[in-house]
């Protein structure tokens, strides 16, 4: 057998630029490049390694290694998991600063390939520096705090355990119904040892997402109880997307005549357009979709996990509801009894469809469905117009959808806009939003716009890349305006400032709470409360900005940021009080005190608690 000696992190960088996968007929390598932070962790072995296939894996640096990793969520959400980005840290605060990326990774099924530094095999020379030293068990490093956020865990301690570890991982990556974060320790000594790995381990590699299909059973006894629906009701989840299944869906929905409702996740999955698009349903969704989703009879969930925000905390449906749920991972499908089948989204609607040939709903059901939708529709029209309050999210939103190109991908995260995009977003291209709202993670919104962006100029580069950003998120992570500049990845940024948390005060204010250490002007200060000068800020980065003062001089903004070479930040304040969506919301739990001083509090504990009563019981 033929081998090659080489050091453990040369073998792994080797191995993972020969992989490749084919898309639309083309075969491309499978793991775009990485991120990489360097330090005593890193840089001696794996930053070696690294040099020596710097063509084939580009490596980017970010400004820190949470930003880094949510840039490489960014990048494989864009490609519908198909493709891979690793971020790579030293040890210690480089490695745990990635732990809530693979947070992000972990809750929505995200491919995210983490390669740390870890403390010495041999430890010879411990404790080393950002060594945690647990005198109980002096196996385990900070890395072990990876175990909960990851698919695939492995602390690599020896160079031949590659060999099996990698290819594990990767597997991982690409499964449809295990994907997730992967994350492999790497100990600063193992790095640079060498082994004699087997030749055929470096030959290339052509990897395909494999088709997973549902058993003949199942779809036999969803589509029976789907035929006996008078209500049915498709709620389109986010593997409706990575199953590339959009188009089966939207045959499926007008075949049968069936309303679609959308997840926060499956946003984009049909065009605003669509006669059968009723909406985003759940917390942050449209009056027409929970409307809907309480009078459904049979509820066919496709590739969702059917987290609380759809559901609003599982009292958006009839309790006498069934529910049918396709998806690829067997834990999802079988929430809640539903009748679970189980299989790859698209091939279980081209089966379905086989199966329910002839069936259509009842032109009722149609009609209330119609009259649901324009109903809507014209509430966001009105809701999105200028001057029909204070300065509010709605009307950045509507402005920018209007004057936005067909392509252009939009990227929010957690605080208000994510149910302020949702709602109010007018979807014009398949596809294209990126609420990052499974893991409610702040900070994603710039660096996951980062990654997303280089996806995207791979194949639309003519397209923009916007983002929608509050003044809580940017403060919390904004560096990579920085990374984007440098690295000729333009970004539109659209900064909307509110004066601190003020989706959070709402909920403070709704739960009868006086607001406290939410708003900037609420919290503890030793000064007069100011707001940041956003404009000065982001151009002290190396982008391009301004302040506007009016949806006017934002859309006039926008054109300009559309001609930039480089990134754009365009920053704007709007109302913390008065500018929220009030339609469209479902009930959500939040604990509330059953007890209070407070006679406000009290109240509206009393009155969350009224909501509970619809709540559906299940597993």
């Amino acid at each position: 057998m033929q081998t090659i000696k080489l050091t453990m992190a040369q073998a792994l960088v080797r191995h993972l630029a020969n992989q490749h996968i084919e898309i639309d007929g083309k075969t491309t390598r499978l793991c775009a490049g990485g991120f990489a932070i360097f330090g005593h962790g890193n840089v001696t072995c794996l930053g070696e390694a690294l040099y020596q296939h710097r063509e084939e894996l580009p490596v980017w640096r970010g400004q820190n290694e949470q930003s880094m990793a949510m840039a490489a969520i960014g990048y494989a959400k864009q490609k519908l998991r198909r493709r891979f980005m690793f971020a790579s840290s030293s040890a210690g605060p480089g490695t745990t600063n990635m732990l809530t990326s693979a947070g992000i990774a972990h809750t929505n099924r995200l491919p995210l390939l983490m390669l740390c530094g870890d403390t010495f095999a041999t430890r010879l020379p411990d404790p080393v520096l950002q060594q945690v030293e647990h005198f109980h068990n002096p196996s385990i490093s900070v890395n072990d705090a990876f175990r909960c956020v990851t698919r695939f865990w492995d602390r690599v301690g020896h160079p031949a355990q590659i060999i099996q570890s990698l290819p594990a991982a990767i597997a991982t990556l690409l499964d449809p119904a295990d994907c997730g974060p992967a994350f492999l320790g790497l100990p600063q000594d193992v790095q640079g040892w060498t082994y004699d790995y087997p030749a055929q381990f470096f030959e290339p590699r052509t990897h395909f997402i494999r088709r997973q299909s549902p058993d003949d059973i199942e779809i036999s006894n969803a589509a029976g109880l789907l035929k006996s629906a008078e209500r049915p009701l498709i709620i389109a989840g986010g593997g409706v997307q990575y199953s590339l299944a959009t188009a089966e869906l939207a045959d499926f929905a007008r075949t049968h005549n069936i309303p679609v409702v959308e997840t926060i996740a499956g946003r984009a999955n049909l065009l605003h357009d669509d006669a059968l698009n009723l909406g985003p349903i759940g917390v942050t969704g449209s009056n027409s979709a929970n409307n809907l989703a309480e009078k459904a009879d049979v509820i066919l969930a496709i590739g969702t996990r059917l987290q609380d925000f759809t559901t609003g905390s599982w009292t958006a449906f009839d309790p006498d509801a069934k529910i049918i749920s396709i998806n690829v991972g067997r834990h999802d499908a079988g929430k809640h009894l539903s009748m679970p089948v189980v299989g790859d989204a698209k091939v279980c609607l081209e089966k379905m469809q086989d199966a329910l040939e002839g069936y259509r709903t009842p032109p009722t059901w149609k009609d209330t469905a119609a009259k649901e939708r324009d109903a809507w529709i014209g509430y966001v029209g009105q809701n999105i117009r200028p001057g029909n309050r204070p300065l509010s999210y709605a009307q950045v939103i509507g402005a920018v959808n209007d004057v936005c190109g067909d392509k252009d991908r939009v990227v929010s995260a957690a605080g208000g806009l994510p149910a302020e995009v949702t709602a109010n977003w007018r979807t014009k291209s398949i596809g294209s939003v990126d609420v990052e709202f499974g893991f409610s993670c702040m900070g994603y919104e710039i660096a996951g716009a980062w990654g997303a962006r280089m996806a995207q100029m791979e194949n639309e580069p003519e397209a923009n890349t916007i983002v929608f950003v509050g003044d809580g998120s940017y403060l919390m992570l904004n560096s990579d305006i920085y990374s984007s500049v440098l690295s000729g990845r333009k970004l539109i940024i659209v900064v909307c400032d509110n004066g601190g948390f003020a989706v959070i005060n709402k909920l403070q204010n709704n739960t009868g709470n006086t607001s406290f250490n939410n708003l900037i002007s609420d919290c503890n200060l030793a000064v007069e409360p100011f707001a940041v000068d956003f404009e000065s800020h982001a151009r002290s980065l190396g982008a391009n900005a301004e302040t506007v003062g009016s949806i006017d001089e934002l859309k006039l903004a926008f054109e300009r940021a559309r001609e930039s070479d480089r990134t754009y930040v365009i920053c704007m304040k709007v109302d913390a009080y008065e500018g929220w969506t009030d339609e469209g919301h479902a009930w959500w739990e939040v604990g509330t005190p059953h007890i209070s001083d407070s006679k406000d509090v009290h109240a509206a504990h009393i009155e969350w608690e009224e909501g509970r009563k619809r709540q559906r019981k299940g597993i």
